[in-house]
């Protein structure tokens, strides 16, 4: 399939070229013409359509770059405001707005002059909005974002100590790959021990957020805060029963692997007991895996990676890294974790981490690519709400991305032996992450199926959740203070509530992609670059069906997936 990354910011024709949003006022007018402009045609109607998509993309596209501001420099306190300025004065002014541009589309006369198949996901997207939409939510969303935004800030500050020198949790996570089994342990304490520290204030946090929350869905004529994200979220192809589905279906086929890993893992180790500061060491006498020292020698190693793949994807880096779109290095003040953030006018996206040298950046680095790369194979749709993707699609899309390059990492390792090590590492990774998808999963329905909880109540059943999803072979006795807090240091919780399930279900659409790769990778790219170039203009099963891919994760499918890796697994030894 043919593409290119040659981007070009979208031409203004409805909104001034030089437009800043600098208040509420400068972009009522806009709104207000695109309200009581009259529609006596198909043809007006597409063009108000244009023009309201134009609008919506300079709104959104002006928010991203407030929020990159501030993730990137927490420290500024200008960024901070000019965010909230945005999310308190604008935003909520914004939706009434929208709400009624919402009814003046499906009521206009000429909506069946719309081609049914180009826009029936996004008529029911609008369909959906309009049924959730309530005044009495609007301070309370415009709170929620900002309440948001503090988690970010709080753990931004966090910094331990070794051996004299301070780092962010993110920079002091490599030397739990040590060969020092005193300073791995010492650097998990710390770690630990710092996070606990600010456990009250981000529970209190917390508190607030679901008591706002349940609120917003109590508002919108629901019972309980899951089942109003379900309906915003979009998920009209799956229900929480499959959610519970795939749970079951996660100890029943995933824990066996997982026990299996990290018994290999201790055995290597030649250790008697395997403790959670020993799961990323290696043996004695093996370095740790240094796939790059710098933000620019992993960007360039990136490139050339992607390159190798699809010179396509290559170029979508090289475009960013020429727009300055990207922010890699982890560094004090700085948010933690690392995203993909769309540009709706740019049409490049900015990518955001915190990389430290470790093999686990190497992943980041190419799973943002893998969503930028859509980012960019989704530019020219006609309609800004087309880009709307379905995030299962776009976690697959991140996903295939680490699963394809594996055979082209040797541009990070010199020789054999730490490649097939990084392989393993990102095998091992594919395999091991889904029980913690369950977990996180698992413990968001409960936690909004209980709003009134407390905190020793959550507190047990979050722990009742983690036991019945943890492997039988790491020993964590002594630990117990830090496992009832690992929840906190999951900022989708916090961020992006209900933003989890999309991990589990796109990494098994991602190992159906390497299945496809590993017999056709010709094909399987083109699969891959088909299906996401349609944005959201199809429903999910559709995507996966353009990608090659049946939606379905019952335990036979998961069990026909785990015993593929496996399989992937067992032939690098």
């Amino acid at each position: 399939m043919e593409a290119s990354a040659d981007i070009k910011k979208l031409e203004r024709k409805f909104l001034p070229k030089d437009l800043v949003i600098a208040n509420w006022e400068t972009i009522e007018p806009y709104f207000k013409e695109l309200l009581e402009r009259e529609i006596s045609s198909p043809a007006e109607l597409k063009k108000w359509l244009g023009d309201m998509s134009e609008l919506e993309a300079a709104v959104n596209e002006d928010v991203c770059w407030r929020q990159i501001k501030m993730t990137c420099d927490t420290t500024d306190k200008k960024l901070e405001e000019s965010f909230n300025f945005f999310c308190m004065e604008i935003q909520p002014r914004i939706q009434p707005y929208a709400d009624a541009l919402n009814k003046k589309l499906i009521s206009s006369p000429f909506i069946n002059s719309l081609e049914k198949e180009k826009y029936f996901t996004y008529l029911r997207s609008v369909k959906k909005s309009i049924e959730l939409f309530r005044e009495a939510n609007i301070p309370l969303q415009a709170e929620l974002a900002v309440l948001q935004q503090q988690y970010g800030i709080i753990t931004g500050k966090m910094m331990i100590e070794v051996n004299g020198k301070g780092y962010t949790l993110q920079q002091a996570a490599k030397f739990l790959e040590s060969h020092d089994r005193k300073l791995r342990e010492e650097v998990y304490r710390k770690i630990n021990a710092r996070r606990l520290e600010d456990k009250d204030v981000l529970n209190q946090l917390f508190n607030q957020l679901i008591e706002k929350r349940q609120q917003v869905a109590v508002n919108a004529g629901f019972e309980n805060y899951r089942d109003y994200k379900f309906k915003e979220l979009g998920r009209f192809d799956y229900t929480k029963e499959d959610c519970f589905r795939f749970h079951d279906s996660v100890k029943q086929h995933v824990l066996p692997l997982v026990n299996k890993i990290y018994e290999k893992k201790k055995k290597k180790l030649q250790l008697d007991d395997l403790r959670p500061w020993d799961t990323e060491a290696e043996p004695e006498g093996t370095k740790p895996l240094t796939p790059f020292e710098t933000g620019s020698e992993l960007l360039n190693k990136s490139i050339e990676c992607f390159t190798k793949l699809r010179p396509f994807f290559g170029d979508c880096l090289k475009q960013m890294n020429t727009m300055k779109h990207l922010d890699l290095e982890s560094r004090n003040g700085k948010a933690p974790g690392g995203y993909n953030c769309p540009l709706a006018e740019s049409g490049a996206p900015f990518i955001f981490m915190n990389a430290a040298g470790q093999m686990h950046d190497v992943t980041t680095m190419v799973h943002e690519g893998g969503h930028a790369v859509q980012s960019f194979l989704t530019h020219k749709l006609e309609l800004n709400a087309f880009k709307d993707y379905p995030m299962e699609i776009a976690e697959v899309a991140s996903m295939s991305m680490e699963l394809f390059t594996m055979d082209y990492w040797d541009v990070f390792f010199d020789n054999k032996e730490d490649l097939t090590r990084a392989k393993e590492h990102q095998l091992e990774r594919t395999i091991t992450i889904f029980p913690w998808i369950a977990v996180i999963d698992k413990f968001q329905h409960w936690i909004y199926e209980h709003p009134q909880q407390t905190v020793e109540e959550r507190t047990n059943a979050w722990m009742e959740i983690l036991n019945d999803f943890s492997d039988d072979v790491i020993d964590y006795s002594g630990l117990e203070s830090f496992r009832e807090n690992h929840w906190q240091k999951q900022l989708h919780l916090f961020e992006v509530p209900f933003y989890y399930i999309e991990y589990g279900i796109a990494q098994l659409g991602a190992i159906g992609m390497w299945m496809q790769f590993k017999k056709n990778p010709e094909q399987a790219l083109d699969n891959y670059m088909k299906a996401l170039s349609l944005g959201g203009t199809k429903t999910l099963p559709e995507l996966y069906r353009v990608a090659g891919l049946t939606f379905d994760f019952s335990p036979e499918n998961i069990k026909v997936l785990m015993d593929f890796v496996n399989e992937e697994m067992e032939k690098l030894q």
